[in-house]
């Protein structure tokens, strides 16, 4: 017994260091973001893609997409100052900003491979899985505020009619703000996201698509193209995965997005 009593506030006096050096040596987790957490629903919309019809462009058939699980995605989009934490810790590319670094302001021109590392390099941090949003997944988060790119409805047969109205329909409206604003600025949709399709447009990790429609209805994918990726925002476009700023040429299809940011959805 006096010789338990003795080894016991050796034990002890070991112990600290010990307990010290175990939390020097593991990595320290990041905090989580604010996220919003989405009941199971459905979403009906226009999938992403072109849909040709008898080697004519027509808009995309509705589609249903349901969410059993839900939906778990960041309430804003990710600041400045968190990507910049990924680029210090070597985890994602250096992106050129606008101006001064915010904390309460939008990270802007990146890429497609520049938020997939950066969701990487949060995961890792986190110790849970995270990961740009499909383009369903975020038409059902973004509710009424997602828009899509569907062709004017003019007559069918004259396809410059069609691009013309397309055209202008895409450019019609006051110009778009190309300064990123603070978080918030837009306000709140229905699922309580903020500035969705507001003038930063976000990065999915949806492919780009090619789909013809037989006369049955039948749709064939014929075509799919992982270098050019689905970006949301006031309208729906496509740009290559590598461009940080549409405006120098990057955008597909439609309108020029004003900036390039992102947000992420959490994985199941």
């Amino acid at each position: 017994m006096l010789l338990l009593k003795l080894m016991l506030p050796v034990a002890a006096a070991l112990a600290a260091p010990i307990a010290y050096l175990a939390a020097t040596l593991v990595p320290a987790r990041t905090t989580e973001p604010e996220m919003i957490a989405l009941q199971a629903g459905q979403v009906i919309y226009p999938p992403a893609g072109d849909f040709m019809r008898s080697g004519k462009p027509v808009n995309a058939p509705p589609k249903t997409v349901y969410f059993a699980r839900g939906l778990r995605i960041m309430k804003h989009q990710v600041t400045q100052a968190e990507y910049l934490k990924c680029v210090g810790d070597r985890g994602c590319p250096a992106a050129a900003l606008p101006g001064p670094a915010s904390a309460d302001a939008p990270m802007v021109g990146v890429s497609w491979r520049d938020a997939t590392d950066y969701a990487t390099w949060y995961s890792d941090k986190a110790g849970k899985l995270y990961r740009l949003p499909t383009d369903a997944e975020w038409a059902f988060a973004a509710a009424s505020l997602f828009r899509d790119e569907g062709w004017p409805d003019v007559d069918g047969t004259d396809q410059a009619r069609r691009w013309l109205a397309r055209y202008e329909s895409e450019f019609a409206g006051e110009p778009i703000d190309k300064m990123p604003r603070t978080i918030g600025s837009f306000g709140a949709n229905e699922n309580g996201l903020l500035d969705v399709a507001g003038n930063v447009w976000e990065w999915t990790d949806t492919c780009f698509a090619r789909i013809g429609i037989r006369d049955s209805g039948e749709q064939m994918v014929n075509t799919t193209n992982c270098g050019i990726r689905v970006v949301e925002g006031r309208h729906r476009t496509y740009v290559t995965d590598f461009i940080r700023d549409a405006q120098a040429g990057g955008c597909a299809v439609g309108k020029p997005p004003a900036n390039l940011g992102f947000r992420l959805v959490k994985a199941d």
